[in-house]
């Protein structure tokens, strides 16, 4: 049955210089190099950081989970 098994979830935070999704976009990309079969993402929170008086990067942290394959 598709959906059944064991999902692991763990927290990632992303960050870029644009925007929050691009932030969220790359926290995805690199965790998928390491992590297979990435399932759901979750953002749980959003910040800047701030130089100067300007915003200088997006960051969002987001729950991911990923199905445990087992044999």
């Amino acid at each position: 049955m598709e959906g059944t098994g064991t999902y692991k979830i763990i927290e990632v935070i992303g960050s870029s210089e644009k925007s929050w999704e691009d932030a969220a976009i790359n926290a995805i990309a690199i965790t998928a190099k390491s992590v297979k079969n990435l399932r759901i993402a979750e953002v749980l929170e959003q910040d800047m950081k701030i130089e100067k008086n300007k915003v200088v990067q997006y960051r969002t942290k987001l729950k991911l989970s990923f199905k445990i394959e087992t044999k």
